[in-house]
């Protein structure tokens, strides 16, 4: 477990960064899990200092939410990243529990401190040749999969949202279902078709948020290259197995007992793929 920790640079600490004692973040990791709200975390001016809490908090989780099996990719949008301060995306690990539900499953409303639900894609990674993709079509040969998915974020804070905060926790990187996965086509229509799709996330069929394709970075693809870069700054690759969280199509919206939440991937297969969780 040390050794796969060291190789996602999870017991690195970057330079120069303010970090939180590990006391303060043990503190933090047993409230969290504990289910209690709390402030933000003192101290962190920088999204360095954020990246180092987070690098702390990881390891402390691995044994309630199992390995780290991948990465969420959160503020893929300019009005999501003026909101925390940045001007660019921020990573954060996602673990076995993360992608344990699958379509249909029943999960307490709950669920964390902060528990939160969003239209969410995730890919999975095939070829290391993803590190060096820059374009659509690189991109598609180095993935296999792409898989409906409803994130289930906790967010943790019950205020001081901001870059370094919401590194620090995380991203949110707890819960999520995952629908049927949907093989890779390595080909021109299928790119478009993904940037084009209309994703919506309705609560028992009452639409709650539509955005497009585009509203990752863009287009969806343009997510990988992104964290393949922001990884390499830190000294660290995208694996063959891995599986990347694109990012929130929708806000993260509180989540009610007693809801039945779908997310549909319109104009993506000739008919609408989905994916579905109910809460307790």
């Amino acid at each position: 477990m040390r050794r796969l920790l060291l190789a996602l640079g999870l017991l690195a600490t970057p330079a120069m960064a303010e970090c939180p004692s590990q006391a303060t973040m043990e503190g933090f990791a047993q409230r969290l899990l504990a289910g209690r709200p709390q402030g933000p975390i003192a101290g962190l001016t920088s999204l360095a200092d954020g990246q180092c809490a987070q690098n702390r908090l990881v390891p402390l989780l691995v044994a309630q939410w199992g390995r780290p099996v991948g990465y969420k990719v959160g503020l893929t949008n300019p009005t999501a990243q003026q909101r925390f301060g940045t001007t660019h995306p921020v990573t954060g690990i996602i673990y076995e529990a993360t992608l344990r539900a699958q379509s249909g499953a029943e999960i307490p409303a709950a669920f964390g401190a902060v528990p939160t639900v969003e239209a969410d894609l995730l890919v999975r990674v095939s070829s290391e040749a993803i590190n060096d993709a820059r374009d659509h079509m690189a991109v598609l040969r180095s993935i296999d999969q792409v898989i409906p998915f409803i994130e289930m974020p906790d967010l943790a804070l019950s205020s001081g949202f901001d870059g370094p905060n919401l590194l620090a926790i995380n991203v949110g990187a707890r819960l999520g279902v995952s629908g049927t996965p949907i093989p890779v086509q390595v080909s021109e229509d299928f790119a478009a078709r993904l940037g084009s799709m209309t994703v919506t996330l309705a609560s028992d069929q009452r639409e709650l948020a539509r955005a497009p394709g585009t509203a990752l970075l863009g287009h969806p693809l343009n997510v990988l290259p992104w964290l393949a870069q922001d990884l390499a700054s830190r000294g660290q690759r995208l694996r063959v197995g891995d599986i990347v969280s694109l990012g929130g199509f929708s806000p993260a919206l509180p989540t009610e007992a007693g809801r039945s939440y779908t997310v549909r991937y319109e104009n993506l297969l000739a008919e609408p793929a989905s994916v579905s969780v109910r809460t307790r």
